[in-house]
């Protein structure tokens, strides 16, 4: 481990986690804030069905050195945004909200850590300002065809044909049991997930209009796999420092993806871990630990 990866209730007494909101445009983004500003910044960016909270135990163990910042995306969590119809629900309205957001907080360099939804939008704020991103870490945020299983059948024919018998069937993966499922499938030991992770996504997509949020949102999904090639143009030409960081037994997104950062990013660091999709909910202190060594190698020189 790093000498400043140290044990995160030392973390948590030094460096407490701030909360805020910041007004962009007509979306209030909440963040959560931690450690000095005039350290190197990470970008922490969050995926369905979650919000900023997936990394309530992440951000103490980076905010000794570096200067964490963790939004919600419109359409999660505490960020209050406009309503379907008012807002634009789609992976490139939120990378615009989000760039602003960045640029609000005049955070010029940063590097992100993405997972599932937040790769898509970190991949679109690299690709719109590659000389603002310093470094990447990806905890099962895909970039690759291969990365995807056969779990995105059904939203894949959704995709297809996105009649209301295709847009009904994708309901199946917000009911409680099956946000449920996606922090328990793959995981070694149940009892190590917090029930309240699964809770809070059942209470956020029980929320008045968020359902056909979250329908919107998995339909543009599709707009992410096209842009594949584009963001393997971006690795490829600008090579930055890439940490994939991924739980082996996630059921959306396979380790093929993580391995094929190889071809784009020859020094790309993969590791993987024996647990699922929400890789940090069990392994938050190996996986902050490889990520503050990650840090500390690339940004502090």
């Amino acid at each position: 481990m790093a000498a400043g990866a140290h044990a995160a209730g030392t973390a948590v007494a030094s460096f407490p986690v701030h909360y805020h909101y910041e007004q962009v445009d007509e979306v209030k983004v909440f963040y959560r804030e931690a450690g000095r500003s005039e350290n190197p910044t990470v970008l922490l960016l969050h995926g369905f069905p979650t919000s900023s909270f997936m990394y309530r135990n992440l951000i103490p163990l980076l905010a000794d050195r570096y200067h964490v910042i963790a939004p919600d995306l419109p359409g999660f969590g505490l960020t209050q945004a406009p309503e379907d119809g008012r807002y634009a629900y789609t992976f490139d309205q939120l990378s615009r909200t989000l760039g602003r957001f960045t640029e609000q907080l005049h955070l010029d360099r940063y590097a992100i850590q993405v997972f599932d939804y937040g790769a898509p939008v970190g991949w679109r704020l690299a690709m719109a300002h590659p000389e603002r991103i310093t470094a990447i870490i990806s905890q099962n945020g895909n970039a690759y065809e291969e990365g995807l299983s056969e779990g995105w059948k059904p939203i894949r024919e959704y995709w297809r044909y996105p009649s209301p018998e295709n847009r009904a069937s994708v309901r199946a993966f917000m009911t409680p049991a099956a946000l449920k499922w996606q922090y328990t499938h793959g995981v070694g030991d149940e009892s190590l997930i917090a029930p309240e992770t699964y809770l809070l996504d059942v209470a956020m997509m029980a929320s008045p209009g968020n359902l056909d949020i979250q329908l919107d949102l998995i339909l543009n999904y599709a707009s992410n796999v096209a842009q594949y090639p584009e963001y393997q143009a971006y690795f490829r030409r600008h090579q930055p420092p890439l940490l994939a960081v991924w739980g082996r037994n996630d059921p959306f997104f396979l380790p093929a993806g993580a391995e094929a950062w190889k071809r784009d990013i020859p020094t790309a660091e993969i590791r993987f871990h024996d647990t699922g999709h929400f890789a940090l909910e069990t392994h938050a202190a190996e996986i902050g630990a490889e990520i503050h060594d990650f840090l500390d190698r690339h940004l502090r020189h």
